[in-house]
């Protein structure tokens, strides 16, 4: 084998890029969600909130109790896995380069796949606009922006969109989207990323939304307590030598679940990409 110090060197930079990997651009919708870390056992329950109501009361009389309804709601955890072999001759273990490569390619997996369950749970809401026909236009936005509204969804900086690149497209043909004379020079798309903020909502595509029966691309737009994951283990990095490979296993998991908690609080606008 190599020399053991190398080796020891090689597992701890290893663990430490995916781990920072995964945290920088492995999952784009996880801080878009609630999220519960550190979960022990199969399964977690967050609480629906419903409204409360404000009365007024007699002079030293008691405090009217709002009734509000708690709703559990329950998430399920799975263990999901990402794995890739490492010849014991190749030079990852001391190329920062090419040890990057692999190790980037296991947190976008699990980036992925935790950005699949969240768009699983999206894709499962029956609050979907009006008018279904046609790409992404103006009046689809404002369907939904007024559902939303209408919803009592909270206006306050934590509202979320997320659209496929065809429909990302189509809102850069829009002015008041694109236009810096709407929404002024900060709110542009940033360096970087194709993210940005309009109507008190962060917009940004995602190539990872599903299609629904007639092939319509189904677009989300939501507030951060609409979702929720559950994370029993942050990502965890494995990595073993087998002598009879003569090459070392490097091994990435994660376990977490995601559900819709309220699905007022998100509308799918379904749009044609013909």
């Amino acid at each position: 084998m190599s020399n053991p110090s190398i080796d020891l060197s090689f597992v701890k930079q290893f663990e430490k890029e995916v781990h920072e990997a995964y945290q920088r651009t492995g999952a784009k919708l996880r801080p878009c969600v609630r999220t519960k870390s550190s979960v022990k056992g199969a399964s977690t329950v967050f609480q629906k909130v419903g409204k409360g109501s404000a009365s007024t009361k007699a002079r030293h009389g008691k405090v009217p109790v709002m009734n509000i309804d708690h709703a559990p709601i329950e998430c399920f955890l799975s263990d999901y896995y990402a794995g890739e072999w490492v010849d014991a001759l190749d030079e990852l273990k001391t190329e920062n380069e090419e040890r990057a490569v692999v190790a980037n390619a296991g947190a976008y997996a699990l980036g992925r796949k935790t950005d699949e369950l969240i768009l699983a749970q999206m894709n499962s809401s029956a609050n979907i606009i009006p008018t279904t026909s046609g790409g992404l236009t103006k009046q689809k936005i404002l369907e939904a922006f007024s559902i939303l509204g209408t919803n009592d969804v909270p206006d306050d900086g934590e509202r979320y969109a997320v659209v496929g690149w065809k429909q990302w497209s189509d809102l850069l043909m829009i002015q008041e989207f694109a236009n810096a004379d709407y929404v002024g020079s900060d709110d542009l798309p940033w360096r970087g990323t194709q993210a940005k903020r309009w109507l008190g909502t962060l917009w940004m595509p995602h190539s990872g939304l599903g299609l629904d029966g007639s092939g319509h691309r189904l677009c989300h737009w939501w507030h951060k307590t609409a979702l929720a994951l559950a994370v029993g283990s942050e990502v965890n990095t494995d990595i073993a030598y087998h002598n009879d490979r003569a090459a070392w296993f490097v091994s990435c998991s994660l376990s977490l679940g995601a559900i819709l908690i309220d699905g007022a609080g998100l509308v799918t606008v379904p749009c044609s990409e013909a």
